[in-house]
């Protein structure tokens, strides 16, 4: 239909619907349904008369990705309404927080945002008569961003390190890759765990690391860089570890049992379970026990353990038995020998042995295994006898070729009367039983040997101490062992090896 003009001024009129469908910048329009002058900006019909805007409709906010940590975003759209002043901008705020931006038309950005935090938006509309009103709330988005940086730690490998990783915040959405560079840089390799070795690096130079992570919004900024470590060859390390030797008992008792026994070279003898060698690393800490020889009882364990090797242990002797309780305790790598009967005619046999401890464990009858405790007097009335009667002694200890010397032999039984012979110990530090006049002798210190029982009565009657324990390593002689308090050593230097023996109780040692 024909434009219909003002018979006073030329301008357009009508109502709402007969607005022009194709304006021009800055033409007007005198509106009949809101009795208002309007003015067209480009985009669509306001009001020119001197009143301020009304509020926009339809906000809808979106969340961007590639966002930093901590500095969000939400895009904000909306429509802005005709039925008031022209706007000249348009303020969008967020709530929580009171984040704002500007701008002249849709959408506007809003920045700042805190990461993983769920946030509302609402706009307000100005021109140079005033502000509207706000409009209604946005639905609520959450703003998501890349992670926080992580931090890292190193440990020195051979031509490698061990990387571990403590996640910063995810920034809302699940870290899915770690990218971890060396300084000097090598390559660039990614993981999906927080625990990962750095493959691929010299040994002998210095390294620190940096690491950046990824969710699904980007990657975060690269971390402070690690502790710095120089990745070493693997340090080869022997061992021979020997537990406490059994006490030998009092009364006619039996002689203690030999302390359990392993290494992770050849032995001499049979039953030592196979043991592999430590590779480890330049400054890597061991603890060390080493057992005490028993006196009137078990002797002490001994055992090497520590972070990223597998323990070795072994079980401190048996205790030797006595008249009244007959049988010998169990143990290492022989059990205890064991006491006579009431009616002193009969052995009684000592506990087994724990199973591939060193010699398969004798346990004390008359018939001794390598490393038992050697069994008491097997008298025959009358009693007592008016003729010597040793108790058997305990099996022969090992020699290890860590160093060549024998360790854990069992106690001597003891006998009851006639020739001053006690009933002798096995080899490798075994103890000798006592007589009707003489004192058993204990088990040698650092062996693991057992004591020798007690005789009938006087001074033997009283069984002897279990010789305590000891660890050997064998390792190349270009590093050197540092031990620590709580315990004693000694080093010395055969062909291509350091051989370090340790005695005394529980502490540390490393390598360099």
């Amino acid at each position: 239909m024909p434009i219909r003009k003002s018979s006073i001024s030329g301008t357009p009129f009508g109502g709402t619907a007969e607005r022009p469908s194709s304006p021009t910048k800055g033409q007007t329009f005198f509106n009949g349904d809101t009795g208002i002058l309007e003015i067209y900006n480009g985009n669509n019909w306001f009001a020119s008369s001197t009143i301020a805007p009304h509020a926009p409709t339809s906000v809808v906010a979106t969340n961007p990705s590639g966002r930093a940590f901590n500095n969000g975003r939400a895009s904000v759209a909306f429509s802005p309404t005709s039925s008031g002043g022209s706007p000249s901008s348009f303020t969008v705020t967020s709530s929580p927080g009171g984040y704002t931006g500007t701008g002249s038309s849709s959408p506007i950005n809003v920045d700042g945002l805190q990461s993983n935090t769920s946030y509302t938006y609402t706009i307000t509309a100005t021109n140079a008569y005033g502000t509207s009103s706000a409009s209604s709330a946005s639905s609520a988005v959450t703003a998501t961003t890349v992670p926080q940086a992580p931090s890292l730690s190193a440990s020195s490998g051979d031509t490698s390190a061990t990387i571990t990783i403590t996640p910063g915040a995810t920034g809302g959405s699940a870290i899915t890759q770690y990218s971890i560079v060396s300084n000097p840089a090598t390559t660039t390799q990614t993981t999906s765990s927080t625990t990962y070795t750095f493959t691929g690096l010299t040994n002998g130079t210095a390294y620190t690391f940096t690491a950046t992570a990824t969710n699904a919004n980007g990657t975060s900024a690269a971390s402070s860089a690690s502790n710095s470590i120089t990745p070493t060859a693997l340090i080869t390390v022997d061992y021979l570890v020997v537990a406490g030797g059994g006490g030998g008992r009092t009364a006619i008792g039996g002689g203690g049992g030999a302390g359990g026994y392993r290494t992770s070279v050849g032995v001499s003898g049979a039953g030592s379970a196979a043991q592999s060698s430590y590779a480890l690393n330049a400054g890597q800490n061991l603890t060390i026990t080493v057992g005490g020889g028993g006196g009137g009882s078990q002797g002490g364990s001994s055992s090497i353990s520590g972070a990223g090797v597998s323990t070795v242990s072994c079980t401190g002797g048996g205790v030797g038995g006595t008249r009244s309780d007959h049988a010998g305790g169990a143990g290492g790598s022989g059990g205890g020998g064991g006491g006579p009967e009431q009616a002193h005619n009969n052995n009684t046999p000592g506990g087994a042995g724990t199973a591939n401890e060193g010699n398969n464990g004798g346990n004390g009858t008359t018939t001794i295994g390598n490393g038992g405790g050697g069994a008491a007097l097997g008298a025959t009335p009358p009693y007592p006898p008016t003729t010597a009667d040793n108790g058997t002694k305990g099996g022969n200890g090992l020699v290890s070729s860590i160093d060549g010397i024998a360790r854990g032999g069992g106690g001597g039984g003891a006998y009851s009367y006639g020739s001053p012979t006690t009933g002798p110990g096995g080899l490798g530090g075994g103890g000798t039983g006592g007589g009707y006049f003489l004192a058993p002798t204990s088990g040698a210190a650092n062996t693991g040997g057992g004591g020798g029982g007690g005789g009938y009565a006087g001074a033997g009657e009283v069984g002897s101490n279990g010789g305590s324990g000891v660890i050997v390593l064998r390792y190349s002689n270009i590093n050197n062992i540092s031990v620590g308090a709580g315990l004693s050593s000694s080093t010395t230097t055969s062909g291509a090896y350091k051989i370090t023996t340790i005695t005394g109780g529980t502490g540390t040692v490393s390598w360099s």
